[in-house]
């Protein structure tokens, strides 16, 4: 159960151009509302990636990314089999 109120202003041209995308999905406002908020939120925090390493902990860092792979038995493995839809070529 919702409960916790959040409460916006919007010009009239944004409140009909969200109750039009809304009732093309076929949703009401709040629930399109929400779902878009969330969606962007999540999108927001999933970008901020941040660590903080020191001059040498970040040169070992791209020390190591600069690194040739190491051989991976399972994916090369993985990469060998067809897949399913693409058998019969």
């Amino acid at each position: 159960m919702r409960d916790a109120a959040i409460n916006l202003r919007a010009l009239p041209q944004q409140r009909d151009l969200i109750d039009q995308a809304a009732q093309l999905l076929g949703k009401n406002r709040s629930d399109f509302m929400l779902e878009a908020a969330c969606d962007k939120a999540q999108a927001v925090l999933l970008d901020q990636v941040f660590f903080n390493l020191d001059e040498a902990k970040f040169r070992q860092f791209t020390a190591l990314l600069d690194e040739p792979l190491a051989p991976n038995v399972g994916l090369e493995r993985l990469l060998a089999v067809k897949a399913p839809w693409k058998a019969g070529a």
